[in-house]
């Protein structure tokens, strides 16, 4: 979060006062509740690796290929299950999408955005998790290279970062880049549904999710969603439980 807090300042996508310490402190306010189910949940984790090395359950208990790419393997299947699934099902089951709802009625998208979810959607998310240390059968070892990288692509892909045209358009046939996220944070759909990928791109590119277009139309926030309560903790923890019926903006 730190580096990229300073890359935001060094080139920053939207300019002018776009931080506020109310909006930074509400966003750490979800990280803490954040780390703290992800502390909860490195007990069940530890059982699974248990679970996987006794009965030898999982794809990587199935071949040999050799380190390098197993964990190249267990790195594009963590990615396709945790991320691009669990973020299509939040987006396209009911229950779920208002729990994420959370995450994108923020009206002023930054690094601190990365790690703003409504706890319940957290364990959804860290219950994917499991699934696919299930499915793959990945050891520890694999498991915490694949956090640390999929934090650092959170952080990237929400940071308030201009990356310069042509390195964007050259990392984005491979990786999720700062520009191609912020589609996905438009208030309003159809972008608000694309653009799902957190670490590889080629999901969103096979799967006829890839949206494209002028950055400088993107608004942030909810079209369903009160933006003047964006920073407000109490209205967004009982977000998902509010009748979202009326639109708020015009």
């Amino acid at each position: 979060m730190s580096f990229h807090l300073i890359l935001e300042g060094v080139r920053p996508f939207f300019k002018g006062g776009y931080r506020t310490w109310r909006h930074t402190r509400t966003n750490l306010v979800f990280l803490g509740t954040t780390m703290a189910i992800n502390a909860s949940f490195g007990i069940l984790t530890v059982g699974v690796f248990a679970w996987n090395a006794k009965t030898q359950w999982g794809i990587l208990h199935w071949i040999e290929w050799g380190t390098a790419l197993e964990l190249l393997l267990t790195i594009v299947i963590f990615d396709f299950i945790a991320q691009y699934c669990l973020h299509w099902c939040l987006h396209k089951v009911p229950f779920l999408w208002r729990l994420h709802m959370v995450h994108h009625s923020d009206t002023h998208v930054d690094v601190t955005t990365g790690t703003r979810h409504h706890p319940v959607d957290f364990v959804v998310r860290e219950l994917f998790a499991v699934a696919a240390m299930v499915i793959t059968g990945a050891p520890l070892a694999f498991y915490v290279f694949y956090r640390i990288l999929t934090i650092f692509f959170t952080y990237l892909t929400h940071a308030n970062l201009a990356l310069p045209a042509g390195i964007n358009r050259v990392l984005g046939w491979v990786i999720v880049t700062p520009q191609m996220h912020k589609f996905h944070h438009h208030f309003e759909a159809p972008w608000t549904d694309r653009n799902y990928g957190n670490m590889l791109s080629i999901w969103d590119r096979l799967l006829g999710t890839m949206i494209d277009g002028d950055p400088r139309e993107i608004i942030y926030g909810l079209d369903v969603a009160d933006d003047t309560k964006s920073n407000d903790l109490a209205y967004q923890m009982g977000l998902p439980f509010q009748d979202h019926r009326q639109k708020q903006k015009p």
